[in-house]
């Protein structure tokens, strides 16, 4: 299974690759604030590069639990300046970016970034699609049930594996109707569900094969492995570690993170032993 983006073209059935996380935001929940100056965000990336990324998704907003929207121009002005240093600089790797609003994907796009990471599933914004399909773009279609604001309150699912698999799905019918070729889907882990649901979705995560797309998880640092291990943020590392490596077993293709250099390691000896 090869996957592209722009110029580039990862070959999936080789190995997992990596996805490497920039928050440019004041309030993400693990890296909030740390890279608000365009110098240290894209010291950072390069930082990532260097550790073994194979993408960089870049974020303006924070889609945290209880988190509120900013404006577009607020993303843009966040974000824009770390893409376009970026760029100027002839960055090796592929570039996401992360937001559900049409303008800032544009925007993103006109100046070169390969992919959008919609985390409402090309929901939130009747126009993505076709912004995507313009610019002959790949799309990460993300389940979410409800908005970041609202979704942590008391989710739940009669059938949790069909509910998620029939939105994931729908959005992929709307992409390829809009002539985007180049899909990835991600079950949205956190994004309106609990931590059984949570635990659930990574054991048996080779269920959403029959969707026919390469899959990625984004399990890095988040709540589910604090409530397992009652542990803050920053010591969740051995969490993510465990996480990733069940994810990639159960058919995980790429793995969303913000410590590349140490999941790297994790990814590295997963794929020896499972590709034998």
């Amino acid at each position: 299974m090869k996957f592209k983006l722009g110029c580039h073209i990862l070959d999936l059935e080789k190995r997992t690759h990596i996805m490497g996380i920039l928050n440019v935001t004041p309030d993400s929940f693990s890296d909030g604030g740390l890279f608000l100056e365009t110098e240290d965000a894209y010291r950072h990336t390069l930082r990532m590069q260097e550790d073994g990324a194979d993408i960089i998704d870049i974020g303006g907003q924070s889609t945290r639990p209880g988190s509120l929207p900013v404006s577009p121009e607020e993303e843009l002005r966040r974000v824009l300046p770390v893409i376009e240093k970026l760029k100027r600089s002839n960055f090796k790797l592929p570039i996401s970016i992360d937001t559900y609003s049409d303008k800032v994907a544009e925007a993103c796009l006109e100046i070169g970034v390969e992919m959008v990471n919609d985390i409402s599933g090309l929901r939130f914004s009747k126009r993505m699609r076709d912004v995507i399909a313009k610019y002959s773009a790949a799309c990460l279609i993300m389940h979410i049930k409800g908005t970041p604001r609202d979704m942590q309150d008391n989710p739940a699912y009669p059938d949790l594996f069909g509910e998620i698999i029939d939105y994931l799905k729908d959005g992929i019918n709307q992409a390829e109707e809009s002539g985007i070729s180049e899909i990835v889907i991600d079950p949205g882990i956190g994004f309106g569900k609990d931590l059984e649901h949570n635990l659930q979705i990574i054991n048996h995560l080779d269920r959403f094969c029959v969707l026919n797309r390469p899959i990625l998880v984004g399990v890095s640092r988040k709540s589910f492995i604090g409530k397992v291990l009652n542990l803050p943020t920053e010591e969740r590392l051995e969490g993510t570690s465990a996480a990733c490596a069940v994810a990639i077993l159960r058919g995980a293709n790429i793995v969303r993170v913000h410590d590349v250099k140490e999941i790297k390691r994790v990814v590295d000896i997963v794929d020896a032993i499972r590709l034998q």
